[in-house]
């Protein structure tokens, strides 16, 4: 049986009072920073291999289904605002498409051509990297389009919960985050769920960092796409260049994110 559907920790849940309920869903919560820290070394080698990648015109594809597939496509959405990069060069899919992000999409999951008829259009290649997000580790839609990226040369990866699984034996750089049981029976959205997205986070936001997104500790290309982020960037500017703050925000509108403002008038001086 695999890690992940195994029997809790916890029994008699429904007897459970409130606060019972959320100290046992805590207590199995803290378990999972520790099982990502095992994990570093994978994640180094994979960001290594990424970011050597993208700066020859690759991209960066995730694929998965259900959780697995909505988490990837939540990391891949959030690069563009907060890095100013192109919508193309993370790229989420999730079986059943996207009418899965909503709404479960009967046996696609289970469908082992479909993968690879998804990433086609996208015309992947060897330039790219497609990793592949499963809590089991067995998710055949995943599982046979790393297999046949493999066959095509193309840079494979996973996050996993299991160890030994067939999409980590289909994967150059296998992350397999051993969380355990859940707190509920087999409810992967929970202990697997969160191990996933703390790896996403690590690999994009250190991907995007040695790229140069980054500059200090700051967002320098986000996107100027709410009122918060305009705010946000005057006041980077406004530490930057020692302006007011509405010369910073006027300077932001002018050129439109905070690196060029900052750039436009560093030359200056």
């Amino acid at each position: 049986m695999r890690l992940t559907e195994s029997t809790s920790n916890f029994n008699d849940l429904d007897k459970m009072n409130i606060e019972d309920l959320l100290k046992g869903i805590n207590s199995e919560d803290k378990i999972i920073a520790r099982a990502v820290e095992n994990q570093i070394n994978e994640v180094v080698r994979l960001v290594e291999c990424l970011e050597g990648l993208i700066n020859r015109g690759g991209r960066l594809f995730y694929m998965g289904a259900g959780t697995s597939g909505r988490l990837g496509i939540v990391d891949a959405s959030e690069c563009p605002p907060t890095y100013g990069v192109s919508h193309d060069l993370v790229v989420g899919i999730i079986a059943g498409g996207d009418t899965a992000i909503r709404k479960a999409v009967e046996n696609a999951e289970d469908d082992e051509q479909q993968g690879w008829l998804d990433i086609e259009k996208y015309n992947v290649n060897s330039s790219d990297m497609v990793v592949g997000i499963s809590a089991s580790g067995s998710t055949p839609y995943v599982a046979a389009t790393l297999e046949k990226c493999q066959q095509n040369n193309i840079y494979t990866g996973c996050i996993v919960c299991n160890e030994g699984s067939r999409i980590a034996k289909a994967s150059n750089f296998p992350i397999e985050v051993i969380t355990g049981p859940e707190f509920v029976t087999g409810s992967t959205r929970m202990k697997a769920g969160t191990a996933t997205k703390m790896v996403l986070n690590m690999i994009t936001t250190s991907t995007m960092i040695r790229l140069g997104k980054v500059k200090g500790n700051k967002m320098v290309d986000m996107q100027l796409s709410n009122d918060k982020l305009v705010d946000r960037g005057a006041r980077m500017i406004q530490e930057e260049l020692k302006t007011s703050y509405e010369e910073s925000k006027q300077l932001l509108l002018k050129y439109g994110s905070v690196r060029k403002a900052t750039d436009s008038q560093n030359k200056l001086s």
